[in-house]
This record gives C-alpha cells, structure tokens and sequence, in this order.
C-alpha cells in the first residue's frame, strides 16, 4: 500500500509537506501467533507479500500517513450564507503509528506494555483456526483494560485465501464482533484483499470520536494527539487575533 491512503483516493498535494498531519494515532495489532498480522501490516504499507515471513519478536513499529474525509464541513472559500449541511466536508491527514506484536506466550507480559496509550485495536485470527478465534477474548480483554478507555476494534478474519480450510463461519465471526462493540472484517494478506480495510475503518471510527468529542487529543492516554498541521493551524489563528504584536485584538496577552 501507497503510504498515503485515502477513503476517496485523493493523495497530498504539491503545496503540502508530507509530514504534516492533523492527528497522530496509536494502533496495535494483536492476536494469536502465525494468524498473519504481520503480513497483513506488510501488505497494507508495501502493497506486496512479504516473504519470507519470520514470527515477529517482541514488538515491530511502522507509520504511515492516511487522508480520510472529515465529518466536519470546510469552511474555507465558503460563502457565510452558505448552510453547514452544503458545505463540502474537509478531509484530514493523519499519522498512523501501527505496533505489531508478537502472538506468542512467552512475550505477552512485555507486549501488553505497548498496549498503553493506544486508541485502536486491530485483533486478527486465522479463519483456519478455530483456537485462534477462541483465544481473542483474551486479546480484546488485555487490550480494554490496557488501552485508552474508548479503544475502538476492528476483529479481522485473516487467510480468506484458504476458504476451503475454513473452521470459523463468517457469521459466527461477525456476531462475536458486533456483541464485542467490534466492526469485523475478513482478509488475505497473501492475495492483498481487503488489507486496507481494517486500517481505514479503525482510522475512520477514531477521527469521528474526536470529531464527536468521544476522543480527546489534550487527554493523557487517549491515543491520539495533535499533529503539526493542526499545531500549526491553531498557532495562525492565535496569531490573527492578537495581531502578532501589541496592536492585536488580544494586545498579544493571554486572560
């Protein structure tokens, strides 16, 4: 995958830097070893497989930049008589910091430390693996109580590429997710379907927390912050009030 994803395909433009965005977020993927996370991540950023493919140890980190449409209407060159409900929705950039643990026991008490301070949850298992599904109770329990306290969660069913082997029917998987307050969704890292999607829901379900307020980026533990774009935005507009200097509408003094 390009390292700019969008819920509309639109990429930065020429005038923008690429390292500025608006929010940056914390996201972990879990789940058993082997169900394919780390291929799945290595997909999603590469758009190829990746292969070989060795078990991950510890904990692997990758970032990338994603733009996704705001809820929020622009109101930039719109009209003041314009209606909130015409106005064009603006899209925003995020960093998306993606930490990859390891599945296996042995490391669970040193990746549960990476599970603080994250807003998302990508929770995958191996439709061929009945275990797999089974143990993610635990994942998502370790994550809730771990993480920020609105974490959002996308279950992902990895390996559709073997239907044949199936073991975990879709409406099973999908049912557990919903009664888990989890969006589901099925892939193959190996054919690269669907690898986008989990990423893209999650990133679409936290930027409409903080744009609902369920989210806050000034909260300690929340999982997402402010980026430089968004610093840089509020900057200028404390700037335009006080007039950068004394003359300003604020005299340039705070309260």
């Amino acid at each position: 995958m390009p390292a700019m994803a969008d819920g509309d395909s639109s990429s930065l433009p020429a005038t923008e830097l690429p390292e500025l965005y608006d929010y940056l977020l914390k996201l972990i993927l879990i789940g058993d070893s082997g169900v394919g996370k780390s291929c799945l991540l290595y997909h999603f950023l590469n758009d190829r497989i990746r292969d070989p493919s060795p078990h991950t140890i510890g904990v692997e980190f990758a970032s990338t930049l994603m733009r996704l449409p705001s809820s929020i209407p622009s109101s930039s060159s719109i009209s003041t008589s314009a209606s909130p409900s015409s106005r064009p929705a603006a899209s925003k950039t995020l960093k998306v910091q993606c930490w990859d643990s390891a599945g296996q026991e042995r490391f669970r008490s040193v990746t549960r430390n990476y599970y603080r301070g994250a807003c998302g949850a990508v929770v995958v298992f191996d439709i061929t693996s009945r275990r797999s599904f089974e143990s993610l109770t635990s994942w998502l329990s370790d994550a809730r109580a771990l993480a920020s306290p609105d974490l959002e969660v996308v279950v992902v069913g990895n390996k559709l590429d073997q239907e044949d082997d199936r073991q975990v029917p879709y409406l099973e998987a999908s049912r557990w997710a919903q009664e888990h307050g989890a969006l589901y969704v099925e892939t193959s890292s190996k054919t690269g379907e669907n690898v986008e999607q989990p990423f893209i829901l999650l990133a679409r379900a936290i930027l409409l927390a903080v744009e609902s307020g369920k989210l806050d980026p000034d909260k300690t533990g929340s999982g997402v912050s402010y980026g430089e774009r968004a610093l840089r935005r509020v900057s200028s507009w404390n700037g335009s009030l006080t007039g950068g200097g004394k003359g300003g509408l604020l005299g340039g003094k705070c309260c």
